[in-house]
């Protein structure tokens, strides 16, 4: 047996960086007892002494933390749990979050299962210090053996109340092993909150801020405040605008979004022109659990319409809400049955006939046994803020960002804290942030005017979402330049996939949409009865926000009208169609299939570089190219006819490369509808 000595070190609410490499504990081998009520999901089970520590450096109670089934149990509790990577061990962590100092016996195992006592403290009296303490066993030196499993026993009526155990770990240094909040290093040295002040801020409580995309109207919650609608002034929905470079006086933002009961809005689109609102409406003006949405049209809200969710349980009354920037994915904290023990994130996507899936469980490296809370999904569609009270951090609940690995939405990177400056000792939430991602907007009690006010705050980068684009502005009628209602697409060229969708209405003045950088889109715009006219929106070196003005265009099918077909690519002096082009081309061909009596002429350009007939040959078989792809989507080759033009029909001059780009298209002509 190792000769061994022990070292009780407390550590506080510093974040403080190691080095040493920290292995906690992976599976529970057996454990004596574990506390057990009513409604209970994980809760204070066993399990919750896997993983890194959930409470340290703070001291307390948490239900994510193993907690015997009673206290000053004169019998002796213990719990053994293993280890995925099996080190010669020099150190045991036990991460002690409430009523510490009752471990008697610390084993450790080899991977035969053999026994070694290595930390005994058999006193009866001992010196109580404060609620929790991380207990660090360092030996003289490393095991001979690799420790596969390591068993706490503990006496728990040294202890006058519970006793709880966050944490397990392992190391082979004799560097004390650190309760450590999971912060960026980053954070500059003047991140400041800033109150919004009066024109926002009043006495009573300001809730759940939501910023538009574009950073110009904040959109709020306000409870118990005299300019509220019915007559006990309960919680209406406020809105204040940016403009002249300050931020207007909020405005109740009224009916029908406001009623006599309490209203609340949870998200509001990429385009500004839909909001989606707790409760259900009824005829009869009252409300009733559930969700809703409301569209403005011409500057006014319309009467809020329930959102249909699969097997969703309906009773929002603590849950929260967002909306993802494409409008496909809500994420929203409820209590569903296989939560962890509160609320928990869900994800629940929308089905093609606007309503929406069963929420399904966003998995183990995001959620926790305590209370997720407060959800936001930044413009890049990856990066979600949330609160929750389960990570170790600064306050009563603090905020987190973590981003998403693929496209299940079950996978996510470990949760990281925003740090001191955002997260107080009080209650921290609702995150939100424009487009730009220069901003952040959050809830927060500290030196508010009253009641919960709503703050801002200067992103830096290590916290910030990956940059995006917003792409805006009208469809128009090809043939007399007049606004069209339609759907708008952006497709992503080199996946073949539309990356989403929205819908122009002519009385809002513009679409809008949001897109990650570093990708290439086609851009169209579709209504029936009409062909768009695509654009490319080439992303792939932007490196910051940026915001584009586009119009779209849709060309009646009437004989005569023609088009470029912007997204159609090959390789250079090459006719083999590259992928990025089957968007453009599956539109056409969808178009041909729905207008049987639909004829048209493709016509193919390229620039005045190279000899005169083998850019002739080019052309013609590029637009044989695109012909055969259309026919093999169903379409008879004989509504299709080809012309190769090689150079002979410039639209720009072929002086400078830019320019010699115009001129190496395929043209689309209508022949016949």
């Amino acid at each position: 047996m190792f000769r061994i000595f022990f070292l009780l070190l407390f550590i506080g609410s510093t974040v403080k960086v190691s080095s040493q490499n920290v292995f906690w504990a992976t599976k529970v081998e057996g454990f004596s007892t574990e506390y057990v009520f009513a409604g209970q999901a994980k809760e204070n089970r066993a399990i919750q002494v896997l993983g890194r520590p959930s409470k340290l450096p703070q001291s307390g109670t948490t239900v994510c933390a193993w907690q015997p089934s009673q206290a000053e149990n004169p019998n002796e509790e213990w719990i053994k749990v293993s280890f995925d990577t099996l080190i010669n061990i020099r150190q045991v962590a036990v991460a002690e979050n409430f009523g510490q100092g009752c471990i008697s016996q610390i084993f450790a195992y080899d991977q035969t299962d053999k026994e070694y006592l290595i930390y005994e403290n058999l006193k009866i009296n001992l010196e109580r210090g404060s609620m929790g303490k991380m207990l660090n066993v360092i030996l003289e030196e490393r095991t001979s053996y690799k420790v596969k499993s390591i068993k706490v026993a503990l006496i728990t009526a040294r202890v006058k109340g519970w006793n709880q155990i966050d944490a397990i770990g392992i190391s082979e240094s004799e560097t004390p092993i650190e309760a450590l909040i999971n912060v960026s290093s980053a954070i500059p040295a003047d991140l400041a909150k800033e109150n919004m002040g009066v024109s926002i801020n009043s006495k009573t409580a300001e809730m759940a801020p939501i910023i538009s995309s574009d950073g110009k109207t904040l959109y709020f919650t306000r409870g118990d405040h005299p300019n509220n609608l019915g007559v006990k002034k309960e919680q209406d929905v406020w809105f204040s605008v940016y403009q002249g470079g300050q931020w207007q006086p909020a405005q109740n933002i009224g009916n029908p979004i406001n009623t006599d009961d309490n209203n609340a809005i949870c998200g509001v689109s990429i385009d500004g022109k839909n909001a989606i609102l707790i409760n259900v409406y009824r005829p009869d003006g009252t409300l009733t659990n559930g969700l809703s949405y409301s569209k403005k049209i011409k500057g006014n809200w319309s009467f809020p319409k329930e959102m249909k969710i699969r097997n969703f349980r309906n009773d929002n009354s603590t849950g929260e809400f967002c909306l993802s920037p494409n409008g496909r994915v809500m994420i929203m904290t409820i209590q569903r049955k296989d939560s962890y023990g509160s609320k928990d994130i869900y994800c629940s996507f929308l089905n093609a006939d606007s309503t929406w899936s069963e929420p399904f469980h966003t998995g183990n490296v995001i959620n926790t046994a305590e209370t997720e809370t407060t959800p936001f999904i930044a413009a890049d569609n990856k990066t979600l803020y949330f609160s929750t009270w389960g990570f170790s951090g600064y306050g009563s609940s603090d905020i987190f960002l973590t981003r998403r690995l693929d496209d299940t939405w079950k996978n996510w990177s470990e949760p990281e804290n925003l740090g001191a400056v955002i997260n107080t000792t009080e209650w921290d939430g609702y995150f939100t942030i424009p487009a730009s991602g220069d901003y952040a907007y959050l809830c927060s009690q500290e030196e508010s005017l009253g009641k919960e006010d709503i703050f801002r705050l200067k992103l830096y980068p290590a916290i910030k979402p990956e940059p995006v684009a917003i792409i805006s502005g009208q469809v128009l009628n090809y043939s007399d330049k007049k606004p069209i209602a339609s759907a708008v697409i952006a497709d992503i060229l080199s996946e073949n996939k539309e990356a989403i969708k929205v819908d122009f209405d002519p009385s809002n003045a513009e679409f809008k949409l949001v897109l990650p950088l570093k990708k290439s889109y086609g851009l169209s715009a579709y209504k029936k009865g009409f062909l768009p006219i695509s654009e490319n929106i080439d992303l792939t070196r932007e490196k910051s926000f940026r915001e584009i003005k586009k119009n779209l265009y849709l060309i009646p099918l009437e004989p005569g009208q023609r088009m470029v077909l912007a997204n159609v690519f090959f390789p250079q002096s090459e006719y083999e169609l590259l992928a990025t082009s089957y968007a453009e081309l599956d539109k056409i061909a969808e178009a041909m299939n729905e207008f049987c009596n639909l004829e048209i002429m493709l016509e193919g350009h390229t620039d005045n570089q190279g000899d005169i007939m083998a850019n002739l040959k080019l052309s013609e078989n590029r637009v044989n190219e695109v012909k055969n792809y259309i026919v093999s989507k169903g379409v008879d080759a004989y509504r299709i006819q080809t012309k190769g033009w090689g150079a002979s029909r410039p639209m720009a001059s072929n002086a400078v490369e830019e320019k010699r780009k115009i001129n190496r298209r395929v043209e689309f002509i209508v022949l016949k509808n």
